[in-house]
């Protein structure tokens, strides 16, 4: 009896686990074809053949079925992030993602248009998760030295980009319609984070923060210090004054002689 008591359940666990599943494909399907990019509980139960009571069963309500949609499509976008091809130049990799962003933008154009509306009051986590791939693959360039700012820094400025270009491609199509626009973008972009032997631009500022930058990824990777834990904590705090200094050309530190 126990068994047939566990099968049902299961079986039970399986069916509503398929009905979220169809309902969430319902509703990204409603939002595409939607004139003021907004969907309706009715609608989606109406897709997938169910009563409402049903959907807030599941979701509880709207909000809860929009920020389930967002999480799914912030997982898929990381999915992709994680298949797309590693090769032996990072910067190449970089570059790649730039346009692997650009494409899912541009076809899945209602789902990251809620996926980055600014009007979000919470955020699914797994969005952080793009942050995160994005600033390891930064990593890799400031590992051989083709990083001229810290990651998480340049994370900011190119995913600020990537997501600006794509918004504006998506919301204003007309004004937006140059394909040039968005390698532009990327390349200006590119240039204030990258050195200039990968962006063909000069380099501002501190000579000596590149090197910094590539010494502080190296030693940040797990095991491959030969120093003890605060020997490495150590360098790593001079690695970093080292690549906060001012330029000669900005004069020298206050205090300094």
């Amino acid at each position: 009896m126990s068994g047939l008591v566990v099968s049902d359940a299961t079986t039970r666990s399986a069916k509503a686990g398929d009905l979220r599943t169809r309902m969430l494909a319902a509703a990204e399907e409603l939002l595409i074809t939607s004139a003021d990019h907004d969907i309706s509980t009715r609608a989606v139960c109406d897709a997938v053949g169910v009563a409402q009571p049903m959907l807030y069963r599941i979701f509880k309500d709207k909000n809860g079925l929009l920020h389930a949609l967002l999480q799914n499509g912030f997982e898929r976008y990381v999915v992709r992030k994680q298949a797309l091809e590693t090769t032996d130049d990072p910067v190449a990799d970089l570059r790649a993602g730039w346009d692997d962003h650009m494409d899912f933008a541009l076809t899945n154009g209602a789902l990251y248009r809620l996926m980055f509306s600014p009007a979000l009051a919470e955020v699914p986590a797994p969005a952080g998760r793009i942050f995160e791939l994005l600033t390891r693959a930064l990593d890799r360039c400031a590992a051989i030295g083709a990083l001229r700012i810290p990651s998480a820094e340049a994370a900011q400025a190119i995913l600020s980009a990537n997501v600006g270009v794509a918004l504006n491609m998506l919301s204003q199509p007309a004004r937006y319609a140059d394909p040039g626009l968005s390698h532009r973008v990327r390349d200006a972009v590119f240039a204030a984070c990258l050195t200039p032997e990968t962006t063909a631009e000069p380099a501002p500022g501190n000579a000596m923060a590149v090197p910094a930058l590539a010494l502080e990824a190296q030693l940040k990777k797990p095991g491959t210090s030969p120093l003890e834990p605060e020997e490495t904590a150590l360098l790593l705090k001079w690695l970093n004054r080292i690549r906060s200094s001012p330029s000669p050309e900005q004069g020298e530190r206050p205090g300094r002689a």
